[in-house]
């Protein structure tokens, strides 16, 4: 039996987990991995399955290609799958131009496939449509951060500093279910003395946790924010010396916060005022503080201004810059955090560069062996990419890498007519997800287990999931795939299909990057358990902690942004009364495409259902586990109801794991944040009716 030290194919925890791979025809089985410092051995349902996912009857393990439109997948060699998509997307190019042709890529694949796949839209499609889920995920608070300190990394700590904290507020995140082992730091926090706030219209297994749990209006975030900040100014708790010595721009953000009085956040959020001063008290008093946010207020139309309201408090009383304290961003996907360093966004190249920087652009050019002149420049965000498919002016073939928007996407079915709306689709998954069935060629990929790889863990931690057994006969690497289709359109080489030899180019396209992973390679990893960016150097230490002398600004100071609270994109009225927000419970992850397939998983969490609370379930007639049909301006999902008080009377919660007639997605409104492109998926207006 081999035993190989690797991590979970899912969160951005990216905890460790050692497999053994035993002898051919048995199955591989997950063990913990006590030493590896950010899990420390523990693993959620999720983890403790990972291994159910390598059974090939569970997955796809042969190219299938769809002989005509309309037609039916049917199995094929690979040499035919890949001349198909090199023809598919070689044809759309010539006949429309290079713009129509579009590359759409996922936060959990390794940033080894994410910095190919970019360089493969630039230099192989010479497309500047490329972009990926992640943009669903963490562009928010990648916005604020990049805006208030010159640069994102989501955790600009590691996570023990939360253990370390005398106060944290937690801002619509619920790790408990989505992360589980992350919850001993939250644990340890209390242990210790420190007090957890908890800001979520439910009240989950984590807000249960909490010292104090704030219940607000769904989209009303923002308005809390400002509110603190207004009674930190009219109650003197201000750090003077730290907003003078280490930062800029106060007095706008000072103007706006001051609009923001008490009375009127109670009445924008429905939280007391009297609440409002005691969460004050608790985070002012705290010598170490940390705020952190996660989807509840990212994923909204003003997502940016929201996440740099809460930065802003933590800048006017002092609580950043310092050991112990700070803002920091509770990312979702496995790589959501490397997802969007070296290429896969539509506006930036590797190591975290802008790809309108003329410095950048020469240098990724020179790394590449290209014209700087030929690199396109930004494309599409990730909604406005699959908004236009297959009209006039949008892409009109696509390649899409380990996303399966047709459950995840925004207004989902509109999403799902500009799939089927496309001359030509190639999907590259390891099972044939919702998406997949709509493809004219699926290509079986390798799973975590089968490949080695690097990721970038929610602190900033780059680490290595190594491959522990081979992958099914008729299986490939997505690094496989790109080499092959780039040879075929005629680029044979710097397509390598060896995950180390993109890596060592990586380092030397992210060197001199705000990403810089220049001093990083498999071997330290391997001995350092991860190796925390920016590590310019073999010899640097890594960074564990950034912003402790300087901000990542021209003048070294963090930068208050002025915000002012502004409802969301759609507010309940009387034809949809009620607000609807989204998000995951325990045994599922993401589009559920995988963890759908696990058994144990599925009995843990079978299907979609609609929470609403006792009081509406009267108003409605609704008793438990009854049909409803939830309805928006968008679309209407069918699911059973959970009666609940954890939930807000005037608020229903779907998980969005599922597609079919329980598809949260179809329901969501994909109003664009205006600065980091982030569709509003967690408030819109709905009603809600039995299903007779």
């Amino acid at each position: 039996m081999t035993m190989t030290d690797t991590h979970c194919p899912y969160c951005s925890l990216q905890c460790g987990m050692r497999l053994a791979a035993p002898a051919a025809g048995a199955a591989a089985q997950v063990l913990e991995r006590p030493e590896f410092p950010v899990n420390r051995g523990a693993l959620c349902g999720k983890g403790q399955s990972a291994a159910s996912l390598l059974d090939p009857g569970l997955r796809l393990t042969t190219p299938l290609v769809r002989e005509r439109r309309g037609g039916e997948l049917r199995a094929a060699s690979w040499d035919l799958a890949l001349d198909r998509v090199a023809a598919g997307l070689k044809a759309v190019g010539e006949r429309y131009g290079r713009e129509a042709v579009a590359v759409f890529g996922g936060g959990g694949l390794t940033n080894e496939k994410g910095y190919l796949l970019g360089k493969f839209a630039r230099v192989v499609l010479r497309t500047p449509n490329i972009d990926y889920n992640g943009r669903f995920c963490m562009s928010s608070a990648a916005a604020a951060h990049k805006a208030a300190f010159g640069l994102d990394r989501g955790l600009p700590f590691p996570l023990t500093d939360i253990a370390r904290a005398d106060c944290v507020i937690l801002v619509g995140g619920n790790p408990a279910e989505t992360m589980p082992p992350a919850l001993r730091y939250f644990r340890e926090l209390r242990e210790r003395g420190g007090t957890l706030i908890v800001v979520d219209p439910r009240r989950t297994r984590t807000a249960e946790q909490a010292d104090l749990h704030l219940q607000p209006v769904p989209g009303t975030d923002l308005a809390l924010a400002l509110g603190l900040l207004h009674l930190a100014i009219a109650d003197r708790r201000l750090d003077a010396d730290f907003i003078a010595e280490r930062t800029s721009g106060f007095e706008p953000a000072r103007s706006a916060a001051m609009a923001h009085w008490p009375e009127r956040v109670e009445r924008l959020t429905g939280i007391a005022v009297s609440q409002l001063r005691s969460a004050l008290d608790l985070f002012a008093g705290a010598e170490k503080a940390i705020v952190l946010t996660a989807r509840g207020p990212e994923q909204q139309s003003k997502g940016t201004d929201t996440v740099g309201a809460w930065i802003n408090l933590c800048l006017a009383l002092g609580k950043a810059g310092r050991e112990g304290s700070g803002y920091g961003c509770l990312t979702g996907q496995g790589n959501g955090q490397g997802g969007r360093e070296h290429g896969q966004k539509a506006d930036q190249l590797p190591g975290y560069r802008s790809i309108v920087d003329p410095a950048a652009r020469a240098h990724i050019a020179r790394v590449w062996g290209v014209d700087e002149a030929g690199l396109p420049g930004p494309g599409r965000s990730a909604y406005e990419l699959l908004d236009t498919l297959g009209t006039e002016g949008g892409a009109r073939a696509m390649l899409l890498m380990g996303s399966n928007p047709v459950v995840s996407a925004p207004r989902a079915a509109h999403v799902t007519e500009r799939l089927r709306a496309l001359d030509f689709l190639a999907v590259s998954d390891v099972v044939l997800s919702e998406t997949a069935q709509l493809a004219d060629v699926v290509l079986p990929a390798a799973q975590w287990a089968e490949e080695t790889g690097t990721l970038t863990n929610l602190e900033g931690r780059v680490i290595l999931r190594q491959a522990a057994l081979s992958a099914p006969e008729g299986v490939r690497t997505d690094l496989a795939v790109l080499h092959g289709l780039a040879a075929r359109l005629g680029t044979p080489k710097g397509f390598p299909a060896d995950p180390e030899e993109v890596f060592e180019e990586l380092r030397r396209a992210s060197a001199g990057g705000q990403a810089d992973y220049a001093g990083i390679s498999y071997d330290r990893i391997r001995a350092e358990d991860g190796v925390f960016w920016p590590c310019p150097t073999g010899a640097h230490p890594g960074t564990p902690r950034l912003f402790l002398d300087r901000f990542a600004t021209p003048d070294g100071r963090a930068r208050f942004v002025p915000v002012s609270y502004r409802p969301a994109a759609e507010e309940p009225d009387a034809e949809y009364p009620l607000y609807l927000t989204t998000g995951r419970v325990l045994a599922q992850y993401q589009s559920g495409a995988q963890t759908r397939r696990v058994p144990e998983l599925n009995r843990a969490a079978p299907g979609p259902f609609v929470e609403l609370h006792p009081q509406l379930a009267e108003r409605l007639g609704v008793a438990e586990g009854q049909s409803l049909a939830v309805t928006s301006r968008r679309g209407r999902a069918v699911a059973p109801a959970r009666v609940t008080d954890t939930v807000r009377p005037d608020t229903v919660f779907m998980p969005f794991h599922w597609g079919g007639a329980g598809r949260a997605n179809s329901l969501t409104n994909p109003a664009l944040d205006p600065t980091s492109r982030m569709p509003e998926f967690k408030v819109c207006a709905v009603r809600v009716e039995r299903v007779r």
